[in-house]
């Protein structure tokens, strides 16, 4: 069931993208693993590992620490420039996923070794030979990639490309291709659209174990199963080939490539024929070809492909970019839900549908057990449809956490909420962290925001100048996320910030993530069994939470930041010491502070299983999510069921840049991704249709960030990783609910993007 291109799938665990700002070290690392150093990249016993070699230099060229820099790269290039040589020659294009790219470990690294060499020589300004490294890398590397610890894989030769022009014309040209005007869509047109709109299952088979882990769907007509589901449809996938569109396409050689690079095609009708008849797992296969159904507007007939997942294969599996399970069926119950929403006319629900993987919250498949009931289309009436979850009285408060003047209350219900001074409160939260065009940590220049004063009148540009409190009060935001280090806080900015315009503070420790507040060095990073590196992370949250404790504009305390995901820390191959620890120092924050709960911030549900079975003091769970616009799926009653708890998206959003599609069209895009997301997240609030568990989100992020893709003059529409966006890749540098123009105004100028005023109707 492992398949290469599987690392391609829509559905992928978030990454944060602006916190690696505030690290002591570049954020250009190597990408350290077992398989890394067991590929054959030991020249002799007595030799280190490429990737030890270049996580060594890339410390020492953090540090500036030249004799050290060029003699790790030296020595890596030495033992392994043989063996990478060998690798670019084994390639014909460049590796797409990470398996893929880890193949060929010595390629990337002496390739990074010569690019920390060219960095090196222009900070000694020493042009020239920076120059002659950076050709010789396009020459001779073309193929090498270089792991970045914000969560992905950059191309040295583009990078290499960039810096070479950023030398010889003092800036680099904005890419063009956003100009692009969106290219016409191909119709479908089906040839058996099949007899049933909603296929009645029960006439054509037998539902059986309905909620158990032995659940199975046997078909007993299959003859007429075929008919009324229709083509591209299981049973009925293969006959497409009968469609005379099918063979006309075939004839123009439009179904020639690799399928998933038909994902994004505008020429839907190929895109069609091309995944129903895939040979991929029908799982896969059926999200897929239902996905490009809905983009065709062939509505009905993708929620038919949809639940025939749900009906036939509910324990399917895929796998995204970062390798991590993505349980299709789950993934098909969301859609359908998502889509019946948005299209009322419909007339139906899918009532009492759930698919809960057991073992489903690691990496590990081999042990999952499906318990599915795959319910059922229910015709919905004028009055249900107007019909919210009725709740004639609040019911009783069940527990609360605490009595200070912000805690949480569970009711006898189930349902969750958030009380802050005697009230409930939704988190309508934004994670600020402005920085002006040209600014990057890699380059050393990002600057503290609350110090930031380029224009020398006494006040914050981008609160005060840029007028970032008012639009974001305007907008509905009524809570930020911060960290209280390692970039000094000014209290009397946050206690404005609060007093005049309304917003709190989510305040946050990184608990070791990034090796931050751990003592420990990023490579191995913090060991969260490691007693030194256990006292030095409590001492840094009684610093933030003593400091901070008593201040009107503090909402509650943060946890990490999807640690669970190992950079920098062993999170991921130690969770039940880390969730453990965490448990350990929300008591400590609760001896000092009885006013505030305290939260988590993992990454998506890997290991809720182990956050609810060791972490019964922390409050809250949250989690950096990015799901896709149908919302977060069973994210919320995972949390519910797990930990029992209330919970919150710690960080989701979408660019506002795609690839083919006009800016204007791709603000709409991102604008509906946000839609759809908060209206997941508030249709899972208490008394509401959902789980009742959720209390808010955090928008992820205010403005764009130019430094993300590494060359911070340019705004890049290089896709980084591959996901659930418009366009089907994530753009680091366009996340911004505001763009900032190209820079000759910042940090003054906002371009409001229609996302922004889509949160001004839905945070009324």
């Amino acid at each position: 069931m492992k398949h290469k291109k599987l690392t391609n799938l829509v559905l992928t665990f978030g990454f944060v993208f602006f916190l690696l700002a505030l690290t002591f070290l570049p954020a250009r690392q190597a990408y350290l693993s077992g398989k890394q150093a067991s590929v054959g990249l030991h020249a002799e016993e007595s030799n280190p590992t490429s990737a030890e070699l270049i996580d060594k230099a890339w410390t020492a060229h953090g540090k500036r620490d030249i004799e050290a820099t060029f003699k790790y790269t030296q020595k890596l290039i030495d033992l392994y420039s043989g063996q990478a040589s060998k690798e670019q020659t084994s390639l014909r294009e460049m590796p797409k996923n990470k398996n893929e790219i880890l193949e060929v470990a010595a390629l990337n690294d002496v390739a990074t070794a010569y690019f920390i060499q060219a960095e090196s020589y222009m900070r000694q300004e020493k042009i020239e030979d920076a120059k002659k490294i950076l050709r010789l890398i396009i020459e001779k590397y073309p193929y090498a990639q270089a792991w970045d610890q914000r969560g992905w894989f950059w191309s040295i030769k583009l990078t290499a490309e960039q810096t070479i022009k950023k030398i010889e014309t003092g800036s680099i040209e904005v890419d063009k291709k956003k100009k692009k005007v969106s290219q016409l869509v191909t119709k479908i047109n089906l040839y058996d659209p099949g007899k049933e709109d909603f296929v009645d299952y029960v006439k054509y088979g037998e539902f059986k174990n309905i909620g158990t882990r032995d659940y199975k769907y046997v078909v007993t007509d299959q003859e007429g199963l075929i008919a009324a589901a229709g083509e591209g449809i299981y049973p009925n996938s293969t006959s497409v080939r009968w469609n005379p569109a099918f063979k006309k396409a075939l004839k123009e050689k439009r179904l020639e490539g690799d399928m998933w690079d038909f994902l994004q095609s505008p020429d839907l009708e190929a895109a069609f024929f091309k995944w129903a008849t895939s040979s991929e797992p029908q799982g896969v296969k059926l999200f897929y070809t239902a996905l490009i159904l809905e983009k065709a507007g062939l509505i009905k007939h993708a929620l038919k492909c949809y639940y025939a997942i749900v009906v036939h294969f509910p324990g399917s599996y895929g796998w995204t970019y970062f390798h991590t399970p993505w349980y299709v069926g789950q993934a098909a119950v969301a859609k359908i839900n998502f889509i019946l929403k948005n299209n009322p006319q419909l007339g139906y629900k899918l009532e009492g549908a759930d698919i809960k993987i057991i073992n489903g919250y690691d990496n590990i498949v081999a042990n999952d057990i499906a318990v599915a009931n795959p319910g059922k289309f229910i015709k919905v009436s004028a009055a249900d449809k107007a019909r919210l979850k009725e709740q004639v009285n609040t019911p009783a408060v069940k527990r609360r956490s605490g009595t200070g003047r912000v805690h949480t209350v569970q009711y006898e219900n189930g349902d969750w909420q958030l009380i802050a001074d005697g009230k409930p409160y939704i988190i309508k939260g934004m994670t600020y962290a402005p920085t002006k065009v040209g600014q990057s940590p890699d380059e050393g220049t990002m600057t503290n925001w609350m110090e930031d004063d380029f224009n020398n009148n006494g006040k914050a540009d981008g609160p005060y100048d840029a007028g970032d409190f008012k639009l974001m009060k305007d907008m509905g935001v009524n809570t930020i996320r911060l960290y209280h280090h390692p970039e000094k806080i000014n209290k009397d900015i946050l206690r404005d910030l609060y007093n005049t315009y309304g917003i709190r503070v989510i305040m946050g420790d990184f608990l070791g993530k990034y090796a931050l507040g751990s003592g420990a060095q990023w490579n191995p990073g913090t060991d969260y069994n490691n007693e030194e590196h256990r006292k030095n992370m409590i001492e840094s949250v009684k610093k933030m939470v003593n400091a901070h404790k008593d201040e009107p504009y503090i909402l509650f305390w943060l946890l990490g930041n999807e640690n669970v995901y190992g950079y920098a820390c062993n999170a991921n191959t130690e969770p039940d010491a880390f969730f453990k620890f965490a448990n350990e120092v929300a008591k400590v924050i609760k001896s000092i502070d009885s006013n505030h709960p305290v939260a988590i911030c993992s990454g998506d549900i890997l290991f809720l299983d182990k956050f609810g079975k060791n972490a019964p003091d922390i409050d809250i769970f949250g989690a950096n999510s990015y799901r896709g616009d149908y919302g977060f799926g069973r994210f919320w009653r995972g949390v519910k069921e797990e930990a029992g708890a209330p919970a919150f998206i710690t960080e989701y959003g979408c660019s506002a840049y795609v690839e083919g599609k006009t800016l204007l069209e791709a603000e709409e895009l991102q604008a509906a991704y946000h839609k759809g997301a908060w209206e997941d997240i508030a249709s899972n609030m208490a008394f509401s249709t959902g789980a009742g568990n959720s209390i808010g989100g955090v928008v992820f992020e205010w403005l764009d960030e130019w430094w993300k893709g590494y060359e911070p003059a340019i705004h890049d529409t290089k896709g980084l990783w591959i996901g659930p966006f418009p366009g089907g890749y994530m753009l680091e540098e366009w996340l911004g609910i505001c763009g900032q123009g190209d820079g000759t105004q910042s940090p003054f100028y906002r371009h409001l993007r229609k996302a922004y005023y889509t949160y001004q109707k839905l945070w009324e």
